[in-house]
């Protein structure tokens, strides 16, 4: 008799350059001997929600709501990266991009008075904007949060907001169907931000057999992408059935960082997100390294240096 796959629930979000479309759209977790049932979510904390209320086993979360998350009291782990630097700014006709300032505060002086729209707080795009803004202490700069990301242009569009910051997508998305462009690349809001990583609840960990075989169709999916990103664009156009081909790879070339490791340098700038998010008053106490990661998995899946500064093929 075959065997039966082992099942996983797996909570997502529409962020296109996550494996999640590739996994969907290929066999490679059946290769694995996995069944998946698929989950799309608004954001990272509302998978945060859903894992805390028992309906996924496994998300693809940005880490500062894994953070908040394990200072509600939350047991979560990230077992894997993904992506970095994956936050970029766009911005309505009038504003300068970042290139043609002098630096990072004269390009926020344009928003005095103004608002700047990101998903929803706590999201990643929501801590980079708040840290920028504290951290070159402007006062008068509104944050305004979206609960889907879909709707940034649109509100650019419509006067609601001057700027946002968001996905690669929402950058390709502003040149293809609106008048706002890409203002600050992915490389200068935050280096080596950790856009994304696979997180579990820690009573998770006891399944390690399934978990190392997702960690392995994962880290397949990111040599896809780095290594044949065109063929990786029509596997997602197709899976999604939202974009073409050509919008997703141009969303690969924005942010061309793709691993599934956990590096050092992952690591390291996850923890300055615990040091903002705890200025910020996001939350209560400095959150340790070893409550937000669990190393073991993807250190024995990739075995090596890490490829995030690999680029992409195409």
């Amino acid at each position: 008799m075959p065997q039966e796959p082992a099942k996983i629930r797996i909570g997502h979000l529409s962020t296109m350059y996550h494996t999640a479309f590739l996994l969907r759209g290929t066999d490679l977790l059946e290769r694995q001997g996995l069944a998946a049932t698929w989950t799309l979510f608004p954001s990272g904390p509302d998978i945060i929600n859903a894992m805390q209320n028992g309906t996924v086993d496994l998300g693809y979360i940005g880490l500062p709501p894994v953070i908040i998350g394990i200072d509600r009291g939350l047991s979560l782990a990230c077992i894997a990266g993904g992506h970095v630097e994956g936050t970029v700014m766009i911005a309505g006709a009038g504003i300068r991009t970042l290139g043609e300032c002098s630096g990072m505060p004269d390009f926020l002086s344009q928003f005095s008075g103004k608002a700047i729209g990101t998903p929803p707080k706590g999201s990643i795009h929501d801590v980079i904007v708040n840290e920028l803004l504290r951290e070159h202490g402007f006062h008068d700069i509104t944050v305004k949060n979206y609960p889907w990301a879909d709707f940034l242009s649109d509100a650019i569009e419509q006067g609601e907001i001057v700027a946002a910051a968001g996905t690669p997508a929402l950058a390709v998305t502003a040149r293809r169907y609106g008048s706002a462009r890409l203002v600050v690349p992915p490389d200068r809001l935050w280096p080596f931000n950790p856009s994304y990583g696979i997180v579990v609840m820690r009573r998770m960990l006891e399944n390690r057999d399934l978990l190392s075989r997702f960690l392995s169709a994962h880290e397949a999916a990111c040599e896809m992408i780095r290594n044949d990103s065109p063929a990786a664009a029509r596997i997602v156009a197709d899976t999604t059935g939202m974009v073409d081909p050509d919008f997703v790879l141009e969303t690969y070339r924005i942010s061309p960082k793709y691993c599934a490791a956990l590096p050092p340098e992952y690591i390291a700038s996850t923890m300055k997100f615990v040091q903002t998010l705890q200025s910020l008053g996001y939350i209560s106490r400095a959150i340790g390294e070893e409550e937000i990661f669990e190393r073991s998995l993807i250190e024995a899946v990739h075995t090596g240096p890490h490829h995030y500064d690999a680029g992409i093929s195409g």
